[in-house]
């Protein structure tokens, strides 16, 4: 039986949004991170005012580490400033980064609600092949 390719949804500001698929971030920093360890695509809902489900990117890794070498290893591609990053990153020791490697941005941009019948995620939410195709 072939196994279903998980996917996760994530929320993101539309400016990061932006910046990923226009290749300047390459970097998707997240406080927490999900389990499933087959997770290779991260579907992007662009956040308000977008409202969106706009593309899709390729994981090439997670790195986690404590934040002095989350910053270093990953600050020249954050696609944000560093008080931001540690702003956000406020009462962790450590954070997560996932490495973006492919981005494909959709030709016709969906309707979370209407197109996809989900709610936004607070942090993801898992899609799998049967119930999202793009």
């Amino acid at each position: 039986m072939k196994q279903e390719q998980a996917k996760i949804l994530l929320s993101i500001k539309p400016e990061y949004a932006d910046l990923i698929f226009s290749g300047k971030k390459k970097y998707e920093f997240r406080r927490t991170i999900f389990k499933n360890k087959d997770v290779k695509t991260v579907v992007v809902y662009a956040s308000s005012p977008v409202q969106k489900v706009i593309g899709e990117f390729q994981i090439d890794s997670i790195l986690q580490t404590d934040l002095k070498n989350l910053w270093r290893q990953t600050k020249k591609f954050a696609g944000i400033k560093e008080d931001y990053f540690y702003e956000y990153f406020s009462n962790k020791s450590d954070g997560f980064a996932i490495k973006i490697a492919k981005t494909r941005r959709y030709r016709k941009t969906l309707c979370i609600k209407k197109d996809l019948k989900l709610f936004p995620p607070q942090s993801f939410l898992y899609l799998y092949s049967s119930n999202f195709q793009m």
